[in-house]
């Protein structure tokens, strides 16, 4: 037979042109040009480069030729099972079992695949197929690529007719009886399939995986032959809403969060659905798991699947989820030597002093003789802040500090009116008038007035009054919890940093003689001191229940998904905005269907740790019905609307800080605008006007669908964004890569380095202040540091707490951060892409020097000096494990 194709199949050079980044020793000049005269130059060289690239390609495979005889066509095609099945097919194979190689195996031990053509037949509108190949692969089993990166690659032979055209997709069918994982297809070196996916066994051959070619395509440029199957594949992706997930299942459909509570392990575990009109939320990825409840606006019971459904491509891989196996273990065994200690002491279950709270992070614990080898590996690492303590209370300077470079730095807001004002409904709540009054803080502002310190912006506010006064009767009247709704006022000193001068506790107005609300100042004398302490204490807990489920939470985790779940059902892989998009969507879906699992459900982390207790989604919810705004989620939107920044054209942002050494905002506007310029880059390459963005049939329906599916609860609101242009594009896209990238990094990283010495962050209290009409009065007056530790969870609380928040503070060895792309040879044809991805790369490691620089200048008084932390969470890279820094690509942990 006379074939027509490259003479052999060379892998290194294969690997030159598919994978090979351009290296630039400086920028090109106007790369980045903005200009519609630019931007349509651009468009013009990219079709011309294709088609000249195309003919090339044509050329040298010499596909078109004048013989009508079959050509053949040589594919590498590289797979991994998973470690488990690789070991045991390795050892089959040499130790003699040949049987399980052989038998069947023409229909059990093997790949089908079929090459598709972009064009499609003459007489039809079918795209032209190759013939079906087989890969058998319990030939050439390789030790080296088994137990290295666990990839073994295999030459596979296509016939086609002379004049196919150029391959654009490939169809596999897998006829192994287990899942393997598909890498890529190369087919002769000039086309590249990444399939990244996990092949289910196909059974009844009723459904075959569609691969297509890394090329992007707008739907409108979609080649011929590849357009039906761009659609099939989409509706594959959305299946028909109906019946039972199977964990092999690749469908995304929304649902709401109708599986956090489980009536059948009691009345104590029964919830609310979450989304609606009563408790709105943006809404999850579905599990086609069959109602047990007949009242619509309560919990299901969880069935007996005991893992929440995702589609498998959103599975974790092995090393994900290895690194979180073992962080459970540990987390498990550090919560068992607390409990050993007590029992064998015969102590009781609290924190009696400092050195007893220190003693969970050294090595001289008491434990019983038999794991003294061990307690070096159970011992919890000394969290970020511990080295700079003397003592179990945190220092005012560092209580400011944490406000704006810590790990929330979102809530504080700058004062505009004093006394502040409450924003709920005083027909539910009465008037809400603060009780801080012009003598509270009038001492503390260097000699102003109040309002020459609101005019010169020197005031600012912790403000979780409104947040919490609605649930606060629920919560006190809970076994463990005891709360208030606090403000804190801050105030700007003359060396950039905040002190705090006034606390507010409130209580929900009652008809007893009893005040409803306090206000604390700054100590003046041992008693006064003691109480600031624990009001600072309560301030602390508001703040690290608000940030958990507000900023963290909602924010990140909630409102992201259903944009990841649109992205899947409406963008086809093939699209240039699915491309963006998708490194930043990895792990999501399976991160928030753990999360139900273990954190947010009924008695789970969320619930047994933080203030809320059993109310923590309801206060979710208020929060997404009543703030919540995709609009203001972009960095520079957020500080504007918190009064963190003013507008200002001269600055580069546009915006400037009015707390100039604002460690989040300062690092994260570096990296906001190295999205944005990439963004722009991007979307200008792809879309040249206003016409290209409305005209796009996916993406338009990728965007109506997160609002008016995924976020159903708040579709009418009139402050979504429109997409009408490509600036409307790039500031959406901009702000979902931020959320998913550096805001998540900046709320997650720093739990436990921050969180993890209960005293100084408690996510809970179980005293109030003493009163002195309080039969505990005497037992503060005595022992006010004793009185202070109980106040906080128990010693067992506190580990379980801790544990969980080392395990999702902790970066995974196959973790993916900002800066680097494993998919460029999507874009190897298109250099401008390829040009403003290595750009965006470098301008990462330029962040990285210049906030390494930032934490050495003893004038950021936030961020250097003497037993100050330097502000790491918005550093680009990381190693694994907790670092307190690394900034992942997607909300992954």
């Amino acid at each position: 037979m006379t074939t027509t194709m490259i003479s052999s199949f060379n892998s290194k050079a294969l690997n030159c042109v598919l994978w090979n980044t351009p290296k630039f020793s400086s920028p090109p000049p106007n790369l980045f040009s903005s200009t519609k005269r630019r931007r349509l130059q651009q468009i013009r060289k990219k079709k011309a480069h294709d088609q000249a690239t195309v003919s090339s390609l044509i050329s040298s495979t010499a596909v078109y030729q004048t013989t009508t005889l079959p050509v053949e066509l040589t594919a590498l095609v590289t797979v991994r099972k998973s470690l488990k099945l690789s070991i045991q097919d390795m050892m089959l194979h040499w130790f003699g079992n040949h049987d399980h190689f052989s038998h069947h195996k023409e229909k059990e031990k093997c790949l089908v695949l079929q090459l598709v053509s972009t064009e499609t037949e003459a007489e039809s509108t079918k795209p032209k197929l190759s013939n079906e190949a087989i890969l058998d692969w319990s030939k050439d089993l390789n030790l080296n690529l088994i137990l290295g990166a666990g990839k073994t690659s295999y030459e596979v032979q296509f016939e086609v007719d002379p004049k196919f055209g150029m391959p654009g997709a490939i169809t596999v069918s897998n006829k192994y009886e287990k899942e393997l994982y598909l890498d890529s297809i190369n087919v002769e070196g000039v086309v590249h399939i990444g399939c990244n996916s996990w092949i289910q066994p196909d059974k009844d051959s009723s459904e075959k995986r569609i691969f297509f070619s890394t090329k992007a395509y707008l739907p409108d440029e979609t080649p011929a032959g590849l357009k039906e199957l761009r659609e099939m594949e989409l509706r594959q992706l959305r299946g028909d809403g109906t019946g039972l997930r199977l964990p092999s299942d690749r469908t995304y459909d929304y649902d709401t969060y109708n599986d956090i509570g489980n009536p059948d392990a009691g009345i104590e575990y029964i919830r609310s659905t979450l989304g609606g009109n009563t408790h709105p939320h943006p809404r999850r990825c579905r599990t086609g798991r069959p109602p047990t409840s007949t009242d619509d606006n309560m919990e299901s019971p969880e069935n007996e699947f005991k893992r929440i459904y995702v589609p498998r491509d959103e599975e974790f891989e092995e090393a994900k989820q290895g690194a979180l196996d073992v962080g459970k273990l540990k987390g498990i065994l550090r919560h068992i030597i607390p409990t050993l200690t007590i029992i064998a002491s015969r102590d009781s279950n609290v924190f009696k002093g400092y050195v007893d709270t220190n003693c969970l992070y050294s090595t001289d614990m008491s434990l019983p003789k038999i794991l003294n080898k061990v307690q070096e590996f159970l011992k919890f690492d000394p969290p970020k802040l511990i080295s700079g303590l003397i003592s179990c209370c945190l220092p005012d300077e560092e209580f400011g500090r944490q406000a704006i470079a810590g790990v929330n730095p979102m809530s504080i807001q700058k004062l505009t009116v004093f006394p502040p004002v409450s924003k709920l409904d005083p027909s539910i709540y009465s008037p809400q008038e603060s009780a801080l009054k012009e003598e509270h803080i009038i001492g503390h502002l260097n000699g102003m007035s109040i309002q020459q310190a609101l005019e010169e912006n020197k005031l600012f506010i912790l403000d979780y009054h409104d947040i919490f006064l609605p649930y606060l009767d629920q919560i006190n009247a809970l076994d463990d919890r005891r709360a208030y709704g606090t403000r804190t006022i801050l105030f700007l000193t003359p060396l950039g940093t905040l002190k705090p001068i006034s606390i507010e506790l409130s209580f929900p107005p009652t008809n007893s003689d009893s005040p409803s609300k306090q206000v604390l100042t700054p100590p003046v004398d041992f008693t006064t001191n003691w109480l600031w302490q624990i009001g600072k204490a309560h301030v602390s807990s508001n703040d690290a229940c608000a940030h958990q489920l507000i900023h963290h939470w909602l924010r990140t985790h909630a409102c992201m998904e259903p944009l990841i779940i649109a992205a899947h059902r409406q963008l086809s892989v093939m699209h240039p905005i699915y491309k963006l998009l998708n490194p930043h969507m990895r792990y999501t879906l399976k991160i928030n269907a753990l999360a139900r699992q273990f954190l947010i459900n009924a008695g789970g982390v969320i619930e047994s740790n933080f203030t809320a207790g059993k109310y923590c989604m309801e206060m979710s919810c208020a929060a997404y019905r009543d703030w919540w705004r995709f609009d203001l989620e972009g960095l520079p939107a957020d500080l504007l609307r918190r009064g963190m920044a003013v507008p200002d054209s001269t600055q580069v942002h546009g915006i400037r800080l009015v707390i100039e050494d604002y460690p989040y905002a300062t690092d994260g506007l570096l990296i906001w605008s190295a999205i944005e310029t990439l963004v722009r880059t991007y979307v200008n390459y792809y879309y040249p006007d206003a016409s290209a963005v409305n005209f796009d049939t996916e993406l338009q329906a990728w965007y109506n669908e997160s609002i008016n599916l995924g976020h159903a609860d708040l579709r009418h609101a009139s402050w979504w964004p429109k997409l009408s242009t490509p600036d409307d594009l790039t500031s959406i896209l901009t702000t979902i890569i931020w959320v998913t990238s550096a805001q998540h990094a900046a709320l997650n990283n720093g739990q436990y380095p921050y969180g993890g010495y209960v005293p100084t962050r408690s996510p809970h209290m179980r005293r109030l202040l003493p009163e002195e009409h309080d039969p505990e009065y005497t037992t503060f007056m005595q022992d006010p540091q004793k009185y202070f530790l109980s106040s906080f969870p128990s010693l067992l609380e506190a580990t379980k707490y801790m544990a969980a928040i080392d395990i999702i503070s902790a970066h995974s060895p196959d973790e993916e951060y900002i800066g680097d792309r494993k998919d460029l040879s999507t874009w190897s044809a298109d250099t401008v892409i390829i040009e403003a991805f290595y750009r965006f790369s470098m301008e990462m490691r330029r962040i990285e020097k210049e906030i390494e620089r930032r934490n050495t200048d003893s004038n950021l008084r936030n961020r250097c000096g003497a037993g100050v932390s330097p502000y790491e969470l918005l550093m680009p890279s990381s190693e694994p494990g907790v670092t307190c820094r690394g900034v992942p690509n997607s909300i992954s942990i």
